[in-house]
């Protein structure tokens, strides 16, 4: 497969893996408190803090998919150990559900897809990510970009659903976040292990979440 088609397909968000639920934070966070002319800030902090330690677990899974024995368990725990609040768990469950499913659809008989599915049917989306990056012959630095890329998009997206907002200035913030896109790859692909995952604290990210868990009018999933 051509992994450079490969790597814009994992992120575009029409991709069927049910992205366009959630708002990467974004609605909580607005309900929070956090004003229109914020948003950039906050989708500066995501990249450096929650999708960071995102990225980094994919280029670990994308690693761990080429290796043999594929040992995925320990990736999957140390994402878990970095993501306290059960309503981030069960979102990136969810996202992770919808990459299996692809991978299982798509190579039902790759030894990384195997292992996947040993994890249970709701793998964390780096996780599920990484072993899709892999079937696709993405390397390290594409895997992670996609992954911050594809995060970015979200608050993007979300914002014009919640937010008096000019589509051209929600495509400004993405591209101008390519800076810290670009900074955060580098960190990902830097990593040697579960020992050095990122484990960087987004606590008012993880309380949103929570918060927006109880609520019973709300558009997005988180």
């Amino acid at each position: 497969m051509d992994s450079q088609l490969g790597a814009l397909l994992l992120a575009d968000a029409r991709l069927p893996t049910g992205g366009h639920a959630h708002s990467a934070g974004l609605e909580p966070a607005l309900a929070a408190g956090l004003r229109p002319d914020e948003v950039p800030e906050y989708l500066h902090c995501r990249l450096r803090s929650v999708t960071l330690i995102d990225a980094a677990a994919s280029v670990l899974a994308l690693r761990a998919a080429r290796a043999r024995p594929i040992r995925l368990g320990s990736i999957h725990d140390a994402v878990l150990a970095r993501t306290p609040t059960e309503p981030m768990r069960e979102a990136s469950g969810l996202l992770g559900r919808g990459l299996a499913r692809l991978a299982s659809r798509w190579w039902p008989e790759h030894a990384a897809v195997v292992a996947l599915a040993e994890l249970g049917p709701r793998p964390q989306r780096p996780l599920a990510l990484g072993v899709v990056a892999a079937a696709m012959g993405l390397d390290e630095q594409q895997v992670a970009r996609a992954c911050l890329y594809e995060d970015a998009q979200s608050v993007a997206a979300a914002a014009l659903k919640l937010l008096p907002v000019d589509p051209t200035d929600a495509a400004w913030w993405v591209l101008d976040a390519a800076g810290v896109i670009q900074e955060s790859v580098t960190r990902a692909v830097d990593v040697t292990g579960t020992t050095d995952l990122p484990a960087v604290t987004a606590p008012l990210i993880e309380h949103g979440a929570l918060q927006h868990a109880t609520r019973s009018r709300r558009i997005f999933v988180a």
